[in-house]
């Protein structure tokens, strides 16, 4: 039910017995990683008109992937990402995967 690029492929399912005999189905909670866990690739300085889903096609070659750099600049909304022209948003490789710093 939940597709394998979707920020929940990974958590798991559960079910809770209900009093009236019915069992209720969800995701457990999702945790997301502290920012120093992702590698830095480079940085994006935000532009007017610049979306979440923008970037996230432009750098990750998937508008649905935007959580991917949401995730590592620990934002709540997608929507910070972007709001305020010549903030830096990070893009980075996924979670646990090493990488060099640019600046190496």
């Amino acid at each position: 039910m939940i597709g394998l690029g979707s920020r929940y492929a990974d958590v798991e399912a559960a079910a809770y017995p209900a009093a009236d005999g019915r069992t209720i189905a969800y995701l457990r909670r999702r945790f997301v990683p502290p920012p120093e866990r992702f590698a830095l690739l480079q940085e994006h300085v935000v532009r007017d008109g610049d979306r979440p889903d923008l970037l996230a096609y432009q750098y990750l070659g998937d508008p649905e992937q935007y959580w991917r750099i949401a995730d590592p600049n620990a934002v709540f909304w997608p929507e910070e990402l972007t709001d305020e022209p010549g903030q830096r948003v990070r893009i980075t490789l996924p979670e646990g995967i090493p990488g060099t710093s640019p600046n190496a």
